[in-house]
């Protein structure tokens, strides 16, 4: 059964008329009459009884016409489906974010993509730093959106990859309001708690590398709970478990709404640098159009630059 021939029979059905029906099909009311004959023939049993005006279906029709309707949607479905799998296989593009910015800058990165490539279908795939890398190597990805310590090279030679600068972050400490006396109680006494990120995780090392050195030159850094994922290094500060270090992109509205203070005048902050990779070699059209809309990306939030903080043992 042909998608044409259902949609003659449900317009025959809805409009009672062969004549009606056969100016919504576009066809001469000679040229559709043939054609339901020959619908009729190759079914191999009459649809319609001709005797009445409006024309209506015979009672076995009548009985199958949901099936009929349901039968020509899906149909009309598979045929979008299919047109669109066959310009999607061509315009695809995998990207994959490092976890905290598929939850805070990579979203926006896609829709100015979207916004000059609406023929472009992006693929997101959410992973650590390494996993990021290892998705490129391993062609599972065509582009990375990951972040960088300023005057550093990524974990993969220079040779291989070309990398862009697209936007600036900081990783900035933050507490709930209300345990902020309760912080600087635990500081009179010589202790910072915090919330850690594992030694093998990006942030991790950021924090082992920038940030906890230049507390514990005064002061004890004392980690209070750990965790790999930005979003609930946010609720445990949130919650007043400790000081967290984390995107400002991914704080800035809880800051805004009172919900977190920034604390970051008085305690050592972080810049990084958000950075889009892919590996040298022969890209698709898709990845061209992409990667020359990456290179001209700035993205609007760029914080303040990183100052020297103040004294931590001080306040």
């Amino acid at each position: 059964m042909r998608l044409e021939w259902l949609e003659d029979i449900l317009a025959v059905a809805q409009t009672g008329s062969f004549s009606e029906a056969a100016e919504r099909r576009n066809l001469t009311q000679s040229a559709f009459s043939r054609r339901i004959q020959h619908i009729e023939d190759q079914v191999g049993a009459p649809l319609f009884d001709r005797t009445r005006k409006p024309v209506q279906l015979l009672k076995h029709t009548q009985a199958q016409s949901e099936q009929i309707a349901l039968l020509a949607r899906l149909l009309r479905q598979l045929g979008a489906d299919l047109r669109r799998g066959d310009r999607m296989s061509e315009n695809t593009l995998v990207i994959s974010s490092q976890h905290s910015l598929t939850t805070s800058l990579t979203p926006s990165i896609i829709k100015d993509i979207n916004r000059h490539h609406s023929d472009i279908f992006i693929r997101l795939r959410s992973a650590n730093l390494a996993d990021c890398f290892a998705q490129l190597l391993s062609r599972q990805a065509d582009i990375l959106i990951v972040y960088r310590l300023p005057e550093t090279e990524h974990p993969i030679l220079g040779a291989y990859i070309e990398s862009n600068t697209i936007g600036l972050e900081r990783l900035v400490p933050v507490i709930a309001p209300a345990a902020v006396a309760g912080l600087q109680a635990s500081r009179d006494r010589g202790e910072m708690p915090y919330v850690a990120y594992p030694a093998d995780v990006f942030l991790g090392q950021v924090l082992e590398r920038k940030i906890l050195p230049r507390l514990r030159s005064t002061i004890e850094a004392a980690p209070r709970a750990e965790t790999a994922l930005t979003l609930a290094s946010i609720e445990m500060a949130t919650m007043g478990i400790g000081v967290a270090w984390v995107p400002e992109s991914l704080a800035r509205d809880r800051i805004a709404a009172g919900n977190l203070t920034d604390l970051s005048d008085d305690l050592p902050s972080c810049a990084l640098e958000v950075t889009a990779v892919r590996l040298i070699g022969k890209p698709g059209r898709a990845e061209v159009a992409v990667w020359e809309r990456l290179r001209h990306y700035q993205h609007p939030g760029t914080p303040r630059p990183d100052v020297p903080a103040p004294d931590p043992a001080k306040r």
